[in-house]
């Protein structure tokens, strides 16, 4: 499975894997559970191998310390998948089985993009980002993609697993779905939901490259910040200017000389500045990892508007767990050096924020991981909004495939909304996302760049943005109820 997420994109992968896992299920009768978390603990052992790189170099634990701790997240990972097809067991077999695993499924999959805070990464839609199937996305979302995908595997699993039923009985009704859905797939592939308008706005990004062990050194942050104004030194010409997330390594407060003269200076070259930036407020403790606006906001705006907690920012509301906040902090901290971080305990910003204003631009603004969360991304979106804007620091990661498979989940974002997508970040995978989802310009990974791009504004709106995850659920809730009632009714019969 692993090889069908970035950088590899094999999409045809869950085509095999899918069918293997629920012939094997159908066919030895598996207990639900066993299968499900067997199969996670490979889907997600391999998927997810990167988060290791940072506990192992970041996070000051012996290797045994590392690998229990990355076992411990994989197996907790692993109880969703496993959980979906033990309450699909929970059902009688009838002819709903299909729908049922994929109901159960979605239902998991909900939990898990939420429970202690969400790790909703690595859903199998994102398979399909280069398939033809990503004609999809804007129409049911990659939540829908899944679906499809477990049908699809539950379809062909049960074409080789045996049964009282011949294999032509079983053949023809297969056919006909796998041919509804290829035929569907083009049509689905054939609407334009958002088309280009006239209007561009010309959107530079300035990747800073600053070693991970170095951002939170105090006798860094001037070098920092030097070096991201030197790299924005011939960017000034455009609309708007990017920095990543926590770009300006000072907390605001004390940083306050830095950005009024980054203000000043950008609204002097008619242009607007988003950077990342820690604010910490000495009188209620709290801390926010933050977007703000310098230079012009509105276009018609009359002088530099930056002043400390001015009200043009974004707060991250999804916190990374141990990177971000720790949880049973009063236990944990001081156990091991991973649980004592710098920057691990941030407060949460609300779940709907303001769009950020540049320029006259609407952004809608996601910190990091959050680019995963579409709900999220969803309940902030704006009649007005322009451009979806990510940012981030996978320095944490090194070369390993995870900042390839945070692109493309920002890239399935992009397609699900029919937004053009920005993705700003520290030492790559820094690139601009059109609104089909596909990468038009790219900065090279592990390196200080900068880059330009004249992004069009659309116009229109994606079903999927109209509507989310309601199909899915209403689905879901006729599926289960059915089910339930026809499991009722076989009970009395044997009873």
């Amino acid at each position: 499975m692993t090889f069908a997420y970035a950088p590899f994109s094999l999409w045809f992968i869950p085509f095999i894997s899918l069918p293997l896992i629920f012939f094997l299920h159908f066919r030895y009768a598996l207990s639900g559970f066993k299968s499900g978390f067997f199969f996670g603990l490979g889907w997600f052992g391999a998927g997810i191998s990167w988060v290791h790189v940072s506990i192992a170099n970041f996070g000051g634990l012996p290797l045994l310390g590392s690998l229990a701790l990355m076992a411990l997240l994989v197996a907790y990972l692993s109880l969703f998948p496993a959980g979906a097809l033990w309450l699909s067991q929970k059902f009688s077999p009838t002819k709903y089985q299909i729908l049922v695993i994929t109901a159960c499924w979605f239902l998991f999959e909900w939990l898990r993009s939420w429970f202690l805070t969400g790790f909703p990464w690595l859903s199998l839609g994102y398979t399909q980002s280069t398939s033809p199937l990503a004609g999809w996305y804007p129409v049911i979302g990659e939540t829908g993609v899944s679906a499809l995908l477990l049908v699809t595997g539950c379809l062909l699993g049960k074409l080789v697993a045996p049964s009282h039923q011949t294999k032509q009985q079983k053949a023809k009704p297969i056919a006909v779905s796998l041919l509804f859905l290829t035929l569907s797939t083009l049509l689905a592939s054939s609407f334009t939901f958002t088309e280009k308008q006239p209007e561009v706005v010309n959107i530079a990004m300035a990747q800073g490259n600053i070693k991970q062990e170095l951002r939170w050194v105090p006798e860094q942050d001037e070098p920092t910040m030097q070096k991201y104004l030197a790299l924005s030194e011939n960017l000034w010409h455009n609309d708007v200017i990017l920095w990543p997330e926590a770009a300006i390594p000072k907390l605001e407060p004390l940083a306050t000389r830095y950005l009024q003269e980054l203000d000043q200076l950008a609204f002097e070259t008619n242009t607007g500045l988003i950077t990342g930036i820690v604010n910490y407020n000495f009188e209620t403790y709290e801390a926010f990892n933050n977007l703000i606006v310098l230079g012009k906001a509105a276009q018609d705006a009359t002088g530099p508007e930056y002043q400390y907690f001015h009200q043009n920012r974004y707060s991250k509301h999804h916190l990374l767990p141990v990177g971000e906040f720790i949880p049973m902090e009063d236990w944990l901290r001081g156990l091991a050096p991973i649980f004592d971080l710098p920057m691990s305990s941030f407060s949460r910003g609300a779940y709907e924020q303001p769009n950020l204003l540049v320029n006259g631009h609407h952004f809608v603004a996601a910190i990091c991981f959050e680019i995963a969360f579409p709900r999220q991304i969803q309940a902030n979106l704006r009649q007005k909004s322009d451009f979806l804007l990510t940012v981030s620091n996978d320095a944490w990661f090194g070369d390993s495939h995870g900042p390839a498979q945070h692109l493309e989940i920002a890239q399935v974002r992009a397609a699900e909304f029919g937004l053009p997508l920005i993705r700003a970040t520290n030492n790559g995978i820094t690139a601009y996302v059109d609104h089909h989802g596909k990468v038009i310009a790219q900065a090279p990974q592990f390196s200080s760049a900068t880059l330009e791009v004249a992004l069009h504004k659309v116009s229109g709106m994606t079903a999927y943005r109209y509507w989310g995850d309601m199909p899915l659920w209403l689905f879901t809730i006729v599926t289960l109820g059915f089910a339930t009632i026809a499991t009722k009714r076989q009970r009395r019969t044997h009873s």
